[in-house]
């Protein structure tokens, strides 16, 4: 016999799972809205500072170095560190003259956050499993490989979609030495490369840039799989807190590997703004007679 509370009951349990999945997927669009949030806003207030490494890159010297003397009493010339070099920015651009280049930048990184969520949906990683002692951590490295090479695939797939954006950021910042205003917006400036370059002329470094950053993804989990498995033992009473030495383990290898994987990122960069309208600009350096021309090619 079907009665009001059968009815409501068998009603609420169909309706249930329904309710289920759009709470579940209004939370990951909330999540990803949240992560692109945070991803501009970090991206806003580190951009000064890629600005200036960009222009060192490009060995571009617009300040004189300055006279020094090491601990041992050697003297020595020291090239201007950032502070300097954005204080020149701010005489010459202004305040907003540090933040050139910055639009491309946040749209790569609200691309990439989007692309990575959709490979996730797409492509699932498998539920990892917790290691608590040195004989399961031997016999992980297949687990690690295969989370590895997911990764993998996610940040070659990002990258891909994200460095048109990052070679019209690099070339706006360029523009810095020799005053050009050829790259200004991003869409006139996306018009302006498909125009000179083709489409061949958005992946310009692209090479460089994702083979530096799978080297520096498999060498960063694989050291750190090493030596969590064999340098931190849950038995030593010096790794007493064995799991927040293994949570650190990878950070500490990520600077470390960055070091070795830097040349792929400046060879990237270099790539990216080579084929820019400014190429011979004025340099003035100790070892050059004054006038001395270097040409970024």
């Amino acid at each position: 016999m079907v009665t009001p509370e059968n009815l409501s009951g068998d009603t609420g349990g169909r309706r249930e799972p329904l309710r289920f999945d759009q709470d579940a997927s209004a939370t990951a669009v909330d999540m990803d809205t949240a992560i692109v949030l945070l991803g501009a806003g970090v991206t806003a207030i580190t951009h000064p500072l890629l600005y200036v490494k960009l222009l060192i890159q490009i060995g571009h010297e617009p300040l004189t170095p300055t006279v020094g003397t090491t601990m041992f009493g050697r003297k020595v010339l020291y090239l201007p560190g950032f502070f300097s070099y954005a204080q020149h920015i701010v005489r010459v651009d202004g305040k907003m003259g540090l933040f050139r280049g910055l639009s491309p930048r946040i749209m790569s990184s609200a691309i990439s956050t989007m692309v990575r969520s959709k490979v996730k949906q797409a492509i699932p990683a498998e539920q990892a499993e917790h290691v608590s002692n040195r004989d399961d951590l031997k016999t992980s490295l297949r687990k690690v490989m295969k989370e590895t090479s997911h990764e993998m695939v996610i940040q070659c797939l990002s990258r891909i979609a994200t460095h048109p954006f990052h070679v019209i950021s690099v070339r706006c910042m360029a523009q810095f030495v020799g005053r050009e205003v050829k790259y200004r917006g991003l869409f006139s400036s996306i018009t302006k490369i498909f125009n000179d370059e083709g489409v061949g002329g958005f992946f310009v470094g692209v090479v460089p840039h994702v083979l530096g950053e799978v080297i520096f993804l498999w060498c960063c989990n694989l050291l750190a799989h090493f030596i969590n498995t064999y340098a931190v033992d849950d038995n030593v009473s010096m790794f007493s807190q064995a799991p927040a030495v293994r949570s650190y383990t990878k950070f500490v290898m990520g600077i470390a590997v960055s070091v070795l994987t830097y040349p792929f990122m400046l060879v990237a960069d270099l790539m990216a703004v080579n084929n820019s309208w400014w190429l011979v600009f004025p340099l003035t350096l100790p070892s050059l007679s004054p006038g001395s021309t270097v040409g970024l090619i």
